[in-house]
């Protein structure tokens, strides 16, 4: 094999098994209807599945990275695309629904260990074919892009014509396949100082992980009103949690989240505190419609899966009209004007108050993928704008933190606001929402400003 077509190779199946992650992300957001009927579930209930997913992902990210530059990165990416085969071909043997969220939960760590594994061997692999980083890069994040726009279209055909089984089984194929791509073309590990388990655990800043987990977990029950007579007190021991959490981060060596970064950089705080609001919103309509669409308009999840491929599809378009935006009239002026679209785009949900006839539904999700692609690549850019290069591969790591803070923020409210299903009154209820964080995030925008360095 030609070292060209070798590279080739190994950046297909990096960009396969990166997918992987948006593609049961975004897979999942039209089978919770089908969910709630086969487990007896209500709104609240059924997003744990979603929930257990993106918390799995939020502190598996940085975790597996670290794991990837102890143990070398193409072992990792390999043990975490067996992990992920192994835990689909077992998910839909799932008893109940704990155990379906906790095999969620699993595949999201197997899935967790592809990114960070694979932009580690995009160095190598670029400097293998002499070639600049920045094209396999531009490669592995259009693959993202584009797993999470067909997302909702595959998941639909396959829970219309198989059930919601088949959004676990499809996945072993996919991990096999980049599983044997990469062991057959991705370049072989460097020697590594691996260290004691020890050492592994203690720079891995377990407790921190478990703070910031637990918190979360301890914050939603309590939002969700899982045990009714601890909810106070769930909420009061997240509170410490996250107190502790913090306390713990700001004097620990490597830790988990670099809160430090944050409080010496306050346009970095701003970009993301703006992404993770702006996620909110975006996530709200992505798992919030599907459910409206399914509940209140009697529209199969094959229908459904298409009817959100406008968002995602629009969203893909966007994206590079925002970056030749970016070079022409600067990050702080496209961010803003995308904001502005997502608050109109959100208004205009209310429409769906009063009717779900296909064409407006086409028209409002395809609205709403324009912002989505604008705001994006903003905020990405907006990061790396407002660090010093030697930040940013912590700061990557926490800016994806902020994408899932917004996407579990958004499945809770939605469990709120529909605690007794989806319909046009609920879902009156979360355009009320969405609008009160699209205030925020456009409040956010217009306060961030470029460092004078860069």
């Amino acid at each position: 094999m030609s070292n060209k077509s070798r590279t080739a190779l190994a950046v297909a199946g990096l960009s396969l098994g990166t997918a992987l992650n948006p593609l049961n992300s975004s897979m999942i957001a039209v089978a919770l209807v089908v969910l709630r009927g086969d487990f007896g579930l209500d709104v609240a209930a059924v997003t744990w599945v979603v929930t257990a997913f993106y918390l799995a992902s939020a502190a598996g990210q940085p975790v597996m990275g670290r794991l990837a530059d102890r143990f070398g990165p193409r072992r990792m990416f390999m043990l975490g695309m067996a992990l992920v085969a192994v835990t689909c071909a077992l998910a839909p043997l799932a008893p109940n629904f704990t155990l379906l969220c906790v095999a969620r939960a699993v595949m999201a760590l197997g899935t967790a260990t592809a990114y960070p594994s694979a932009v580690v061997m995009v160095g190598a692999i670029a400097h293998q074919a002499n070639v600049e980083p920045a094209r396999p890069l531009g490669i592995l994040q259009m693959s993202n892009t584009s797993a999470a726009a067909v997302g909702p279209v595959v998941g639909g055909l396959l829970v219309s014509f198989v059930g919601w089984e088949a959004l676990f089984l499809i996945n072993i194929p996919l991990a096999l396949a980049a599983l044997l791509v990469v062991r057959q073309a991705a370049p072989a590990d460097q020697a590594r100082e691996r260290g004691s388990v020890a050492e592994l655990l203690r720079d891995s800043d377990i407790p921190g992980i478990l703070g910031f987990v637990s918190a979360l977990l301890l914050v939603m029950m309590a939002a969700l009103n899982v045990a009714p007579g601890f909810r106070w007190w769930m909420l009061a021991a997240g509170t410490v949690l996250a107190a502790l959490f913090v306390l713990r981060e700001l004097r620990f060596a490597r830790p988990f989240l670099d809160l430090r970064l944050l409080g010496r950089n306050r346009p970095l705080m701003l970009v993301y505190l703006a992404f993770a609001v702006f996620s909110s919103v975006y996530y709200f309509v992505f798992f919030g419609l599907p459910q409206l669409l399914q509940e209140a308009g009697g529209y199969d999840p094959g229908v459904v899966g298409l009817l959100m491929l406008p968002l995602a599809g629009m969203s893909v378009l966007a994206t590079p009209w925002a970056v030749k935006a970016m070079g022409k009239f600067g990050v702080r002026r496209v961010l803003i004007v995308g904001v502005g679209l997502l608050t109109v785009a959100a208004a205009l949900m209310w429409l769906l108050t009063g009717t779900l006839v296909i064409p407006l539904v086409v028209v409002l999700t395809a609205l709403m993928g324009v912002p989505y692609g604008t705001v994006g690549i903003a905020t990405n850019q907006g990061m790396f704008v407002s660090i010093r290069p030697q930040e940013r591969g912590v700061a990557a790591g926490i800016y994806q933190t902020c994408r899932y803070v917004g996407a579990i923020t958004a499945t809770v409210m939605i469990g709120v606001f529909a605690s007794g299903g989806v319909d046009q009154g609920s879902w009156a209820r979360m355009v009320l929402a969405m609008l009160a964080l699209c205030v925020v995030t456009l409040a956010v925008s217009l306060v961030w400003k470029a460092p004078a360095r860069h």
